[in-house]
């Protein structure tokens, strides 16, 4: 979930076709008949055998392309961010419709019971879009005014919809489970708890009675398109069955309870392994430490304008601190706070208490990875999860791509342009996946383009996360009258399917007049793309199956490299020594834990040497700096303990996790050799770690 800015068209209008006499008949008759059995559905697997009646159309026709390319690899597109069920989040009644509805599609796509008669208390709905908030609330069968691309509280994800959007191409869809208890408990409308965990738990099921809602349509378990992986093997399998591959992910501003306040954690160690333990079990493969509010895991990538001061506020109610910056000290930033005025949700500070305001020359938030999440993030490499590093401050990304590369760990994923686009070459050196929000033609176009060097570099596919339901808002019309439009129909990617306009009731969508309306369009949108940027823009994304699978494939395989210098006898040229209550020894150096630390004594000539018992092939050291680091250093070995050569060396040590490679080199002694310090102190090292390649 994310809020950007999008544009908007003055001059919308809607495309209505008139219900023909016979039309209208057959409607009584198929709400009267039941299910319609499809006389195609013995051979054409992809129809079912009773669909519900009525129910949306599909404007699509041809057999879903099964199987793999000349080079044995999945195709299709992938979207790494969508919220199927945020509807079920934020207190019930944020997002407006349902998914799908045992009781038809008249129950699930209708408004909320306060958006009637007229949206006049439709608070959310005016909070983000402006206005006054008034619109026709009907859904079924008119759709007058929702869902549209600007109507940030109605439901964009009903079932058929997904439907199109797989039959158009779409191949795996990530559904990230959603939610956020301040924007809950603020709220004035809700039907049930705050609990993020609740939610997060309540929307997983969902998914899997979707699930099983499609398979019934299709004759039984395992029969549906709709398919929920948990593992890359079965991913694939399911793709090439021709599928829908879905992965379960989390986005949560406190996960396992892990808020903060007043900067003191309200989690520990224990809850992160027992929530990521059960999140595993409900299927979640991967997920976001933080969103939106600073919490005890790391500092969030700020919003901005009006709506990053709401957020401020929520930040504030939730953890009793506002934002905090400094200036950055490299070329990533966060995105500026700015000073624009959120009149409703100040209100609701305490008296006397207001939001700071904030330099322009510092932009990047003061909160990096916490101790606590750099544990949590060692715990998902345990398990093999996919860290989201989107809504992250650009502190906590580098702690995170340090001890992913010190671990050469391929699981980070960028899912919705919330990452600043400097790391985007580190990313894809990691194996890593990246994918752009869905943003309008010419927007994606141009910033596929830029980055298509590092994609053909790299060898990777690109993805688009849609994050429908997440109240980002989605491409506005270009126009009927534009010269490059999408022209209907059209044939999908691989040829084998003819694409029509989109009819759900009364109501038929035209992606030149009324945007991304909803999920159904993703096809359009697609072919927009290919007609305004080319068909190579389109071929990288119908690489984005296989990437993404092979970004979790790569982190399933992964394993942890063997730690040679872990309980090594390990000698230092000084060992700082003033507290009686704590020990610097340079064994805490190699301890395996991060609680200790080995400190010289503070001067610029220090040295630490680790004894590896015999001789290995040492080819990389990591080094974890406490505040106090090298800033001039090398890495020296040694077979005998006596005659050493030097590996490595630096003289712009900056701290933090350093992971140092070079030629594999047989040795027995490693050697640490400073030679300038960074801070006043002397030189303090958490872990060491010594690793054949």
């Amino acid at each position: 979930m994310t809020s950007r800015p999008y544009h908007r068209r003055k001059h919308l209008y809607h495309r209505r076709r008139n219900v023909t006499v016979v039309s209208l008949l057959l409607l009584v008759l198929t709400a009267v008949l039941g299910p319609t059995p499809s006389s195609a559905a013995g051979n054409d697997w992809w129809i079912p055998d009773a669909r519900p009646a009525p129910d949306s159309g599909i404007g699509v026709t041809g057999e879903p392309f099964t199987g793999t390319d000349a080079k044995g690899e999945v195709r299709g597109f992938a979207d790494a961010h969508d919220h199927l069920f945020s509807n079920e989040a934020f207190g019930g009644r944020l997002i407006c419709g349902k998914v799908f509805s045992e009781a038809g599609i008249a129950d699930a796509l209708k408004d909320c019971p306060e958006h009637y008669p007229d949206g006049s208390l439709a608070v959310f709905d005016f909070i983000t879009k402006g206005g006054d908030g008034k619109h026709d609330p009907v859904g079924w069968p008119t759709f007058k005014d929702w869902p549209a691309h600007d109507s940030l509280t109605h439901q964009q994800n009903y079932y058929s919809w997904v439907e199109r959007a797989w039959r158009g191409g779409q191949r795996v869809l990530v559904n990230d489970l959603v939610t956020n208890g301040v924007i809950c408990s603020v709220y004035f409308f809700k039907d049930r708890s705050c609990d993020e965990m609740t939610s997060i738990r309540l929307q997983a099921k969902m998914s899997y009675d979707l699930q099983a809602y499609i398979d019934k349509m299709y004759g039984g378990p395992g029969k549906g398109w709709f398919r929920i992986v948990t593992d890359s093997a079965q991913a694939r399998e399911v793709i090439e069955q021709g599928k829908l591959a879905v992965i379960l992910g989390v986005e949560t501003s406190e996960p396992f309870g892990c808020k903060q306040i007043l900067d003191v954690p309200q989690c520990s160690k224990q809850d992160i392994d027992k929530g990521l333990d059960e999140l595993y079990a409900l299927g979640v493969r991967s997920m976001f430490l933080c969103h939106k509010f600073d919490n005890a895991l790391c500092g969030v990538r700020f919003d901005s304008g009006g709506l990053g001061t709401a957020i401020n506020v929520g930040q504030f109610l939730s953890t009793g601190t506002f934002w905090k910056t400094e200036k950055c000290t490299g070329p990533q930033h966060d995105n500026p706070i700015g000073s624009a005025a959120a009149p409703g949700a100040e209100a609701k500070l305490p008296a006397g208490v207001s939001v700071p305001s904030y330099a322009s020359d510092a932009q990047c938030n003061v909160r990096g990875l916490t101790d606590l999440g750099d544990y949590a993030v060692r715990a998902m490499m345990k398990r093999k999860m996919m860290l989201e590093i989107d809504h992250m401050s650009v502190k906590a990304v580098g702690r995170v791509l340090d001890i992913f590369e010190s671990e050469s760990y391929p699981g980070v994923i960028s899912s919705h342009s919330w990452m600043d686009a400097n790391w985007t070459d580190r990313v894809y050196g990691l194996g890593g996946f990246i994918a752009q929000y869905m943003n309008g033609s010419e927007g994606f176009v141009a910033e596929a383009h830029r980055t298509k060097a590092l994609r053909d570099k790299y060898d990777v596919g690109y993805g688009y996360g849609t994050d429908m339901n997440g109240v980002g808002g989605w491409p506005g019309p270009r126009g009927a009258d534009a010269h490059d439009k999408v022209i209907y129909p059209f044939r999908s990617v691989d040829g084998g399917s003819v694409i029509d306009r989109q009819t759900t009731g009364r109501r038929t969508w035209d992606l030149n007049t009324d945007g991304a309306a909803h999920y159904g369009l993703v096809p359009d949108w697609i072919e927009d793309i290919r007609r305004v940027g080319g068909q190579s823009v389109v071929d990288d994304l119908f690489r984005g199956a296989e990437t993404y699978l092979g970004t979790w494939g790569a982190t399933e395989r992964h394993q942890a490299g063997v730690n040679l210098a872990k309980d090594a006898p390990a000698t230092a040229s000084s060992a700082e020594w003033w507290n009686p209550f704590t020990g610097y020894a340079p064994s805490r150096a190699v301890d395996g834990t991060r609680d200790t630390r080995w400190a010289s004594e503070w001067s610029n000539d220090q040295w630490l040497r680790i004894d590896l018992g015999s001789t290995h092939r040492v080819g990389r050291v990591t080094l974890d700096w406490e505040r106090a680091y090298g800033k001039s250093y090398g890495i020296q070995l040694s077979a005998d303990g006596s005659n050493w050569q030097t590996a490595w060396s630096t003289t712009t040590g900056d701290g933090g996790l350093d992971t140092v490679r070079f030629a594999g080199t047989p040795a027995r002694y490693v050697r640490i050799v400073g030679t300038e310090r960074g801070t006043q102190w002397g030189y303090s090292l958490y872990e060491v770690g010594v690793h054949s390649s």
